[in-house]
């Protein structure tokens, strides 16, 4: 069964889902390091935007009921490969122990300002 996650603590729009549950998987949309409390970006450096999406991705992780350690895989699109040792800098902080693989690659379209976007996908092991 397919179920739609969606906080206000994270970004959304009419065109996505924040997240859906199907199972034990928890798919998470790719999200930027906007600030929901503000409405803006949180910042025009790659490590507070890297920064604010994971945080981002985290609310909406836990609204679907799935904890940081159940992460699987992070996907990261760049909108300039230049500031992948920046992302690097603030991600190693997220994922200190033992990460989720991941991959990086460039972002396809041009946002305003948006220097990265962040996706997830978590395994959740529900109790019966």
């Amino acid at each position: 069964m397919r179920e739609i996650v969606s906080t206000a603590e994270a970004p959304s729009s009419p065109l996505y889902s924040q997240a859906v549950k199907a199972g034990d998987m928890v798919y998470v949309s790719g999200l930027v390091g906007i600030d929901v409390a503000t409405g803006a970006l949180a910042g025009a450096t790659i490590q507070e935007q890297t920064r604010q999406a994971l945080a981002n991705c985290r609310a909406v992780l836990r609204a679907a009921g799935a904890a940081w350690d159940d992460i699987v895989e992070v996907g990261v699109l760049l909108a300039r490969p230049d500031d992948f040792a920046g992302m690097n800098e603030e991600y190693a902080t997220w994922f200190p122990g033992t990460p989720p693989t991941r991959y990086v690659a460039k972002l396809g379209v041009e946002l305003p300002g948006v220097l990265v976007s962040i996706r997830m996908t978590a395994y959740t092991r529900q109790t019966v």
